[in-house]
């Protein structure tokens, strides 16, 4: 392969030229590279691991001899991605892995095949509720009730407050007012994580929902939030339930904000994207569905100690000192019954804390 134009070129260092080559076979990440006939030409360390074979018996195989690819995977150019996939290696013996199938712009065919398996991303896609979560939205049920009440008279108040002030003033105290309606909305159906009614999703502008969820969080808790924007505006528009949606990025705005020290300020990126060929099982029996549109909110706190991880999302789980472990389980389940997935990781260098959450798009294609 001859040297793409404007890419990635020799650093030099003291001890000699780090190439390209050399940063691919540091990757932790699983990557082979593959010729337009399907044929696997270069295999980095982390390959050799995952795969359980060497380079030697890698290098000149057809991909398919190698692992079998998921469902859905069907070897064109456009590029391709599957979350928490069943791979079959040649050997027989099957592993889970995030995909990414990335197609190079400047060579016909060829292709970067990415796959990652580890700890560092959280999936919740497919998970069932266990007792625990039972019981904890048993207790938020009968909070709710309770929380009802004092609504009633935040909004009473603030409907009196706004008879009085300026314009100004005028367009907070309505804030308010919405907000509270939009809390008791949900309180109705947040009896308990069990409640296993249909969300009546439609059709809906990710961006708009971000944007009020940012407005509403800037004038509460966003003193401890710097906060930046980094949409991308083709997106189509998304299937979920605005009212949930809303109170999902209120949530993990929040975590990030309690993360922040005292006097000091959380820095926040939120990015929209979207990621053709994207799917992720749903069920034990294999079915996927296609979840193209990305929303992440990327903060630079420290993240979740490593011994949490795997039960970040479960309920009283939490490393806030006054944390009680609610705010991510219900993230988790509200996203589920909006058809998506939440996805915790450290990404990035430096590292950043990553909630990633995939949606399905209202027209339902991929």
């Amino acid at each position: 392969m001859a040297q793409p134009r404007g890419r990635l070129k020799a650093i030099e260092t003291p001890a000699g030229p780090l190439t390209a080559e050399d940063v691919v076979a540091a990757s932790p990440i699983s990557m082979l590279v593959i010729d337009d006939g399907a044929v696997v030409q270069h295999a980095n360390a982390a390959a050799e691991m995952l795969l359980n074979l060497s380079a030697q018996n890698i290098v000149g195989r057809a991909l398919q001899d190698v692992l079998a690819m998921p469902d859905g995977y069907v070897g064109d150019d456009a590029p391709f991605a599957a979350y928490d996939a069943s791979l079959r290696l040649r050997k027989g013996a099957v592993l889970r892995a995030d995909v990414f199938v990335t197609p190079f712009a400047e060579y016909a065919g060829w292709k970067l095949v990415s796959m990652y398996s580890g700890a560092a991303s959280h999936r919740v896609g497919n998970r069932a509720h266990g007792g625990g979560t039972r019981a904890a939205v048993r207790i938020a049920a009968m909070l709710a009730h309770e929380i009802k009440n004092p609504l009633a008279g935040i909004k009473g108040a603030a409907q009196l407050l706004g008879r009085s002030v300026d314009a100004g003033a005028q367009r907070l105290t309505k804030l308010i007012q919405d907000e509270v309606d939009r809390v008791a909305s949900l309180i109705d159906r947040m009896e308990g994580f069990t409640d296993t009614r249909t969300l009546e999703r439609q059709a809906e502008n990710i961006h708009a929902i971000v944007d009020h969820a940012r407005e509403v969080a800037v004038s509460g808790f966003g003193d401890r939030l710097i906060i930046r924007e980094l949409y991308d505006p083709s997106l189509p528009e998304v299937l979920v339930h605005r009212d949930t949606m809303v109170q999902v990025v209120l949530n993990l705005l929040k975590n990030a904000a309690e993360t922040a020290e005292h006097g000091s300020k959380r820095k926040v990126t939120i990015t929209t994207s979207f990621r053709h060929g994207v799917s992720v099982a749903v069920d034990p029996g294999g079915r996927r569905v296609s979840l193209p549109i990305e929303l992440c909110i990327i903060d630079d706190g420290p993240g979740a100690p490593p011994e949490i991880v795997d039960n970040l999302f479960d309920p009283f789980v939490s490393s806030k000192p006054k944390g009680q472990g609610l705010g991510l389980a219900l993230v988790d389940k509200l996203t589920r019954d909006m058809g998506g997935i939440v996805q915790y990781a450290r990404e990035g260098m430096p590292e950043h804390t990553v909630f990633r959450l995939l949606l399905p798009r209202a027209d339902g294609r991929s």
